[in-house]
């Protein structure tokens, strides 16, 4: 009857096509009873679904269900439809690349299909790349210029020290040494042949909040040469009264000079730099030269020096007749004391810039320059020497001040006396990290 379930196995008795008939031709068409397929739920439309799959063409179609299909339908939400065809032979689908509005690449886009560019995570991929690669930098750079310092003076060797302060105090001497220098460049630099070394220079620089202070202490200083152990011999040395200040580095080295700084002023030496001629030189040359302001003119034969007033740019020749020049002024240490930190000031503030410190064509020549002939004690690092310069860089732009130590007349053999009153006012100062108020009498 019309509408009424006929199971698989119902076929017809007549022994028709498919079931063993002994016709040779197969049975036409016949047209079988209403056979109705249990619903499926209706899924909700998937990402996959559309496509169609057959016939050797993919392509998508939006529009497509299931229901359009001629092909065979498993009854699953598989999203795929086998056939590949609608009924009447009209392909299915847009063809193949065809992609619903939906899902179109939107201006900016790498490409049909492709993703567009995201530019931000590209940025900060960057960001972190360089950073690394600035900082692989700087940690190289920093391990190559500390293995080329020159850690020799011992300060644990120091006896009967003063207690610490509140500021960090250097002492740094430029010493007359030539070590390393041809025959040639001791003619050019005018540095005579003696063997050898002597401090040419001596200056206390006290860093501290409260502002930074450069005190140059005469070479000629007269002053008390306090009992000491010998740094080599290890013995015990008696005091010696009345002497140069200079005297103590030729006695027994730098040891010594800190141990006579200490006992005449009180002020207690946190670290120790010295550098000799040749490298004094070719640290300004390494720079391109130092600017310098000289106020005066003056001309010196042994020192080397010829300079005319006015602003003007020292290579590492002149630089070096500059700061040892003494015979060309009526007072001629404390006037070369002067010379001596004004230069200084200048050289670091030159050298403790972006320009130098972030350039590494300028970088490497300036410490290649200088560390090698750079003498330091054992425990200063290589940011302690930063930190020398850029308080030193500090004084050259009016954060802190310059003085001589207060010299209060003559003593025997041409040497000066020191101001002890004032000395131990400006030392409490520097210790108690207080401004100083004290002024140089010369």
């Amino acid at each position: 009857m019309p509408g009424t379930l006929v199971r698989m196995n119902d076929w017809p008795e007549d022994g028709g096509y498919g079931r063993g008939s002994a016709n040779s031709q197969p049975e036409g068409p016949r047209r079988m009873s209403h056979v109705q397929r249990p619903q499926v739920p209706q899924q909700p439309p998937r990402h996959d679904q559309g496509y169609q799959q057959g016939s050797g063409n993919q392509g998508y179609n939006p529009n497509f269900t299931q229901a359009q299909g001629s092909g065979y339908d498993s009854g699953y939400s598989s999203g795929q439809v086998y056939g590949g065809a609608q009924q009447g032979g009209a392909p299915q689908g847009g063809g193949r690349g065809t992609v619903p509005p939906q899902y179109a690449p939107g201006p900016g886009a790498g490409g049909p299909g492709r993703p567009a560019p995201d530019w931000r995570k590209r940025i900060k991929v960057g960001s972190i790349v360089l950073v690394v690669a600035v900082t692989a930098w700087g940690i190289g750079t920093y391990a190559w210029a500390s293995s080329q310092m020159r850690n020799e003076v011992d300060l644990s060797k120091v006896i009967e020290r003063p207690s610490e302060g509140d500021c960090t105090t250097y002492l740094i001497v430029g010493s007359d040494s030539r070590e390393g220098m041809s025959a040639e460049e001791k003619k050019k630099l005018h540095t005579g042949s003696a063997e050898g070394k002597r401090t040419d220079s001596m200056m206390i620089l006290a860093s501290c909040s409260s502002g930074n202070t450069m005190v140059s202490l005469p070479r000629d200083s007269w002053v008390t040469i306090p009992s000491f152990v010998g740094s080599e011999s290890g013995k015990t040395y008696p005091a010696r009264g009345g002497s140069k200040l200079n005297a103590a580095y030729a006695m027994d080295g730098p040891e010594l000079l800190v141990r006579t700084v200490e006992y005449n002023t009180g002020l207690r030496i946190d670290h120790y730099a010295e550098i000799g001629f040749a490298g004094f030189a070719n640290i300004v040359d390494a720079l391109g030269g130092v600017e310098l302001n000289i106020e005066k003119g003056f001309k010196d034969k042994k020192s080397g020096a010829n300079f005319q007033a006015g602003t003007q740019t020292l290579n590492g020749e002149q630089a070096l007749a500059f700061v040892r020049t003494r015979y060309a002024f009526a007072e001629s240490d404390l006037q070369r004391t002067k010379n001596q930190q004004k230069f200084l000031s200048a050289l670091a503030n030159q050298a403790a810039t972006p320009g130098t410190i972030l350039n590494p064509f300028a970088l490497y020549p300036t410490l290649g320059a200088g560390l090698d002939t750079l003498i330091v004690d054992k425990d200063m690092s290589l940011y302690d020497l930063g930190k020398m310069f850029f308080a030193m860089k500090g004084i050259n732009s009016g954060d802190g001040k310059s003085m001589n130590m207060p010299i209060s007349g003559s003593a025997p053999q041409g040497s000066l006396k020191w101001d002890m009153p004032k000395v131990k006012q400006l030392v409490q100062q520097i210790q108690n990290d207080e401004k100083v108020t004290v002024e140089s009498n010369r």
